[in-house]
C-alpha cells in the first residue's frame, strides 16, 4: 500500500520476561525526484499554506486510548503513508516551495519553523482550520490547544498562489488527501513568526510550543 520493500532485518536478544511485546524500529531511504528542491527559505510573501487534512486527530486519540480519563470517543489516529502524496503535489506545483510533517508540537510549530527558516511571517485563518467538532470538545474540556496536537498523517504545504488551485485539486484526488484546504499564507515578515486571524477579526500569536501538552506520544 505504501510502496515501501523491505531490504532487510534484525533480531535482538533481552532478558527473560522483560519485553511483554514486539518491538518494531524502522529506518526508511528515499529518493529526492530530479529538480525537487524544497526550503523554507524558498517561500516568498503571497504563497498559500495547504494541508492535506483534519488536525488533531492523532494527539487526540492517543490521549482518549489511554484511558486515564474516562473518554469515550470514535477518533482514530490519522496515521498513514505519505509518500503518495508528496510525489503528487510536487507533480501538480512543480514550483512547491516546501511541506513540513506536523508531527510533534502540530501544526503550529511546524509553521513557526517553516517561517522562521523563510523570514515570513505566515497568517492563518481559524474558520478554514479542518477540526472535528470531537476534537474541539476534548481540547475544550482539557484545556488543550489543538493547534499543539500531534499529527501523524498530516502535511502542511507552501505553494506559490497561482499553483495552488492544481495542487490542492491534486491532493484532493489521492485518499490521503481527500480533506485538503487552503489554511493561511506567507506575508511580508513582521514581530511574529505565525499569527492566527480569529473568528471575531482579531490576530492571535502562535507560537511554537513550550514544553508539552502531552506526555511523548511519537
Amino acid at each position: 500500500k505504501a510502496g515501501v520493500r523491505i531490504v532487510t532485518g534484525d533480531t535482538k536478544v533481552v532478558e527473560r520476561g522483560s519485553a511483554d511485546g514486539i518491538y518494531i524500529t524502522t529506518s526508511g531511504i528515499g529518493v529526492i525526484p530530479a529538480g525537487c528542491d524544497l526550503a523554507a527559505e524558498k517561500i516568498r510573501e503571497g504563497d498559500v499554506a495547504i494541508v492535506n487534512g483534519v488536525l488533531g486527530d492523532h494527539g487526540a486519540a492517543i490521549l482518549a486510548a489511554r484511558g486515564d480519563l474516562a473518554l469515550s470517543t470514535n477518533l482514530e489516529s490519522d496515521c498513514q503513508s505519505l509518500a503518495s502524496l508528496m510525489a503528487t503535489a510536487i507533480k501538480a506545483a512543480p514550483n512547491l516551495r516546501a511541506a513540513r510533517d506536523a508531527t510533534r508540537g502540530g501544526l503550529a510549530s511546524a509553521l513557526n519553523e517553516l517561517a522562521e527558516g523563510a523570514g515570513v511571517t505566515v497568517e492563518i485563518e481559524e474558520d478554514r482550520l479542518p477540526l472535528r467538532d470531537e476534537v474541539k470538545g476534548m481540547c475544550e474540556i482539557l484545556g488543550l490547544d489543538p493547534l499543539y496536537l500531534a499529527n501523524e498523517g498530516t502535511l502542511v504545504f507552501l505553494v506559490p498562489k497561482e499553483e495552488a488551485g492544481a495542487a490542492l485539486a491534486a491532493i484532493r484526488g489521492m485518499p490521503a488527501g481527500k480533506g485538503a484546504v487552503v489554511i493561511g499564507r506567507a506575508r511580508a515578515k513582521g514581530p511574529i513568526p505565525v499569527v492566527m486571524k480569529t473568528i471575531f477579526g482579531g490576530e492571535r500569536i502562535v507560537d511554537m510550543l513550550v514544553g508539552e501538552q502531552l506526555p511523548r506520544i511519537c
